[in-house]
């Protein structure tokens, strides 16, 4: 990957997408997902007007998507809805960090090393950048699902997985609603964290609150073990306050029951602007016939990625981790 051709690839998304954003009064975010789909299509649709056309059939005379590797195509767009969001209001718009994102897959690659295929599911997919930057890690056959509720980030998410081609199927939905979707291998998400306010959805949830509002990131980490097959496994981005809650008290009963808690990382402080914001990445491996705890949880709370020495270290402890996690599963 060639951080030139990120630059020059960004630099013309935000060109264009500032452009079209102008000539069809849209957002910019939305604008991105316009120009993501000339970029795939070769050309502009028919249904723009005859000057944006000509603008955009000039512009695509400077780029090849057939230039572009997969990463650098991933980055360039990541920059861009970055840009977006500072600019968007709504709190859902938010993106995994790129470090997290990329780290994650690192996670996922020994969690599933030695596999030949697939099947990974990310019910809360916001714009694809964590479900693609772990795929493009995955050296096997996938087949990828995920779904997100929002209609600009879904439009981001296809168009970027459409960029990248990586084959992946959407459900333009609420997430915690049922999916016509058989059970995965690997459950991921960036869990949004707060109150949801659909009662009577809430309702079909074990882990539904007592009195008052569900938290949404319970929901959802029951949702994915819906949708988990015996002896799959679930990474969640979590937040540190998860077992501390008011009504973390269900969710560690539910948690013994249904799944082996693998690990607990701690992300680092310097990701955050206050420590209360902090996260953590929760590895569950749904329980099942043959399954078995690990005889030591992974648990570390890590340093800055931009700290180079203490991440060698800390992924040096983990590989000798995960062979010894390994090697008790057989």
């Amino acid at each position: 990957m060639k951080q030139e051709q990120v630059e020059k690839l960004f630099q013309w998304i935000d060109d264009t997408s500032t452009v079209i954003s102008e000539d069809l009064n849209i957002t910019y975010l939305e604008a991105i997902a316009e120009t993501m789909d000339v970029l795939f299509n070769g050309q502009p649709f028919d249904d723009m007007g005859d000057a944006l056309q000509t603008f955009l059939t000039n512009e695509l005379l400077k780029v090849k998507k057939e230039e572009f590797e997969k990463e650098e195509i991933r980055k360039a767009v990541q920059l861009a809805i970055l840009k977006g969001m500072k600019g968007a209001t709504q709190q859902q718009h938010l993106i995994t960090p790129d470090s997290v994102a990329m780290f994650m897959g690192y996670l996922a690659s020994k969690l599933f090393e030695g596999r030949e295929s697939l099947k990974l599911f990310d019910p809360a997919s916001g714009s694809g950048n964590l479900l693609t930057s772990v795929m493009n890690q995955l050296d096997m056959s996938l087949q990828a699902y995920a779904s997100e509720v929002d209609p600009t980030l879904i439009q981001l998410s296809v168009a970027n997985a459409n960029l990248q081609k990586n084959e992946i199927e959407f459900f333009h939905q609420d997430s915690l609603a049922p999916f016509l979707m058989e059970p995965v291998d690997f459950v991921l998400a960036d869990l949004p964290v707060g109150y949801y306010p659909d009662d009577a959805q809430a309702a079909r949830y074990k882990l539904k609150a007592d009195e008052g509002l569900s938290y949404a990131h319970h929901l959802f980490i029951e949702q994915g073990l819906n949708y988990t097959k015996e002896g799959g496994f679930l990474m969640f981005i979590v937040p540190n306050f998860l077992f501390e809650s008011e009504q973390s008290k269900a969710l560690n009963a539910f948690l013994r029951e249904h799944a082996h808690i693998v690990g607990m990382l701690q992300l680092s402080d310097s990701l955050f602007k206050d420590e209360k914001h902090g996260k953590s990445i929760l590895l569950l491996q749904k329980k099942g016939q043959g399954t078995k705890a690990p005889k030591q949880a992974l648990l570390a709370k890590l340093p800055s990625f931009k700290n180079p020495n203490g991440m060698a270290d800390i992924l040096t402890q983990m590989n000798q981790w995960f062979e010894e996690y390994k090697s008790t599963q057989l």
